[in-house]
């Protein structure tokens, strides 16, 4: 019997370590296992050591015995591979990402019961402004006083001052009852044949119980739920797992209502707005192989599937998917190698595949499944540009004339509209107009944004928020402060003038912060409370309203200036999918496109709907400048407190750079985005053949150059994000 184990603990700065297994104790690869580390014990996972070599191997009289083995389901060979496999490619400490598989600390201990608060409705008699704030935000939401404190944005003492005043009490939670199973049965959709065809290729694909990936290719509204729904049910059947990864968390809603009307029961959602219990019982129920089917935001892809059947990642080509911070993998991809280890089928759904996609399908990599058409006979909306150098909205207003008789005419059929702008806030700038000062956030190089509903300024970057001041403090004139640009808010505020009586919904990340927002926002809609909603890309996706038949997008532009690889893909995608919201019923729908180039390629092919053509010609471009998928990226980014330290080292590492044939490097220079969370930031491009192991060069050209302790040099593969 070995003696010895491997183990892989949940600390990023250290590599694998060896301990001694005790005679009482049951140890094999996969094992969740309590070691030693000095004077604290960490959570790990015991690891072949074929698979996970140490540098810092010791005699067997030199091991630490192992302190506990839980009592938990192994963490299974194909998630140790795809482990493996995330941190070779996206260059990542494998305990970091390992932490993403055992996300819920509070479940490897065995507890059934947990003790959470929740608002009583009474209101004690001291009731200062920070405690008036928490039980205005807290609302009827229950969690632990540390969550309750977070949600509510005060101290944990304030939340334990309301538990004495007897206006927060506590309730006894059980945390380990089981979930209810989906019925395949329940509740089958009638299908029209091209749904029929495309669910029965897809079943019969997760009943062969093989790897294999599929394009789901629909257009907006044709039915791509209800066809991969039928894959689902064929892995009910079959006595496995699902996994449903989705793009943003504020689609969980509407996606958990749908799946209970075809299966009866609501899945198992899993994303960041569950609290610690509900995560504890979540993962417990993944783990064992009770939870059916699970629905989630990309961090479910790392979860540890008992019995794995199939996995579907919708809106496939929504660049949420990659991960920003961390660990900087894209769950796409990820979630495809995922399915390779796991030997199931993978359904990628989009109405707008990425060209990375698309170019796996021609290479004969992915099988394609095609729905062409609305489903129920719903007809596609027509597709108008308004050239706003001709059709000029008035002076200090952003919609033009043709958009405002276009939502005059559908308030007036008592039907609802949408505008588009992917802008947060009030204003994207505001400046002194005596004196021209700009309001810059302090620990980034980013303009502080107005959010007029809040009574804030605030960064979108590191979330640093201050009140916007009465004066301009450098000239000190209380009266020049002007915002510039439209964000949503100012929209609305034009909206409310031109039509006071209608009745509007500001739709984005600060508005529909959870998925319980999310589901109020459609329960308001589906009753016809509201009658336009201006939103930001949050209502691109996922939403079904048959009484929407009108779409305006106030600046077609916006997405196209930075000089991002992607760009004209990226304003492609999301114009088609806010386009796709309009006469998804039996009402006809339009969209109005307002621009101030109506012959931009990516205008020209919105109007015209010949998405195969500005498909072909983008991946002609990309293939002339060896862009991906043709050719391949990677990002340095080197960032420090010190504008001196990070230079120094960019240029340290700009200096070692290999020469090796079909591959270029870049800089460095200065980050766009320069100042990030208080960190000055410099970035070098690794421009490089497809087929060259760029992992391995950046691997033997960093690892021996050493740079200061207040140095992070964060590697990004396939970059998404230019700044």
């Amino acid at each position: 019997m070995n003696k010895r184990a491997r183990v892989l603990l949940l600390n990023a700065a250290l590599g694998p370590l060896d301990y001694r297994i005790e005679p009482d104790q049951q140890v094999a690869p996969g094992s969740i296992v309590l070691a030693p580390l000095g004077p604290r014990q960490l959570a790990g996972v015991v690891w072949e050591p074929e698979h996970m070599p140490s540098d810092a191997e010791v005699g067997d009289n030199r091991l630490r015995p192992l302190a506990g083995v839980y009592d938990l389901p192994p963490i299974a060979a194909p998630l140790r591979r795809l482990i493996e496999w995330t941190a070779d490619y996206y260059l990542a400490p494998p305990a970091a990402v390992l932490r993403m598989a055992l996300a819920s600390a509070s479940a490897l201990d065995g507890g059934r019961t947990i003790i959470e608060y929740r608002a009583t409705g009474h209101i004690p008699p001291r009731l200062t402004p920070q405690r008036a704030q928490a039980l205005e935000r807290i609302d009827n939401r229950q969690g632990l006083v540390r969550e309750l404190a977070t949600i509510a944005d005060v101290s944990d003492g304030v939340i334990r001052g309301l538990v004495k005043a007897g206006a927060i009490a506590a309730i006894e939670v059980r945390i380990d009852d089981p979930f209810p199973e989906p019925d395949p049965d329940h509740m089958p959709p009638a299908l029209n044949p091209a749904q029929a065809a495309a669910a029965g290729t897809l079943a019969a694909a997760v009943e062969a119980r093989a790897f294999a990936p599929w394009l789901l290719d629909g257009v907006t509204g044709s039915g791509k739920t209800e066809v991969y729904f039928e894959a689902i049910a064929a892995a009910i059947r079959g006595g496995r797992q699902v996994l449903v990864l989705l793009p943003e968390i504020a689609l969980t809603e509407p996606f958990l209502k749908r799946f209970a009307e075809r299966f009866g029961v609501a899945p198992v959602a899993w994303h960041s707005d569950l609290r610690q219990s509900q995560r504890r019982r979540a993962w417990r129920a993944i783990t064992c192989g009770e939870a059916r089917v699970t629905v989630g935001a990309r961090s479910a892809l790392f979860l540890p599937y008992r019995n794995l059947g199939l996995i579907v990642v919708d809106e496939a080509h929504e660049t949420s998917f990659k991960q920003e911070d961390g660990v900087l993998y894209h769950a796409r991809d990820t979630a495809v190698m995922r399915a390779r280890f796991e030997r199931v089928p993978v359904i990628l759904a989009s109405a707008t595949p990425a060209i990375e996609t698309r170019q796996q399908v021609a290479l004969g990599h992915y099988s394609e499944l095609k729905l062409p058409a609305r489903f129920g006979g719903a007809t596609l909306p027509a597709i108008v540009p308004v050239d706003l150098t001709r059709d000029r909205p008035d002076r200090g207003r952003w919609i033009a004339p043709s958009l405002v008789a276009a939502l005059t005419e559908t308030l007036e059929r008592k039907e609802q509209a949408l505008l588009f702008l992917n802008r947060r806030g009030y204003a994207p700038l505001t400046l002194c107009r005596t004196c021209g000062h700009r309001f810059k956030c302090p620990n980034c190089s980013a303009w502080m944004v107005e959010h007029r509903l809040t009574a804030r300024l605030a960064c979108h970057h590191c979330g640093h928020v201050m009140p916007p001041p009465a004066a301009c403090p450098e000239c000190k004139d209380e009266n020049s402060l002007v915002a510039c640009g439209p964000g949503v808010e100012r929209i609305a505020d034009e909206v409310a003038l031109l039509f006071p009586d209608a009745q509007t919904a500001i739709v984005t990340s600060d508005t529909l912060w959870s998925p319980a927002k999310a589901a109020e926002f459609v329960g308001r809609m589906e009753s016809g409370a509201i009658d336009i909603v201006i939103g930001t890309q949050l209502v691109t996706k996922g939403y079904h309203f048959p009484n929407l038949t009108l779409v305006g997008v106030i600046d077609a532009d916006l997405g196209l200036s930075g000089g991002d690889l992607r760009a004209a893909e990226r304003s492609f995608q999301q114009i088609a999918q806010v386009a796709g919201r309009a006469g998804r019923g039996a009402k006809p729908g339009r969209v109005l496109i307002q621009t101030h180039e109506p012959d931009a390629p990516v205008i020209r092919a919105l109007v015209s709907g010949d998405a195969e053509s500005f498909a072909a010609a983008e991946t002609e471009t990309r293939r002339a400048a060896n862009a991906p998928p043709f050719g391949r990226f990677a990002g340095i980014i080197v960032s420090s407190e010190l504008l001196e330290e990070a230079v120094a080292t960019a240029r340290a590492i700009g200096r070692a750079a290999p020469r090796v044939e079909g591959m270029d490097v870049y800089g460095p220079a200065p980050a766009p985005l320069s100042m990030l969370r208080g960190r000055h930031r410099q970035r070098l491009l690794v421009h490089a053949r497809r087929s060259l192991d760029v992992q391995d060069v950046i691997r033997d050209w960093l690892g021996p150059i050493e740079w200061p302790r207040g140095v992070r040099v964060a590697v990004d593969v396939d970059p998404y994000s230019f700044l």
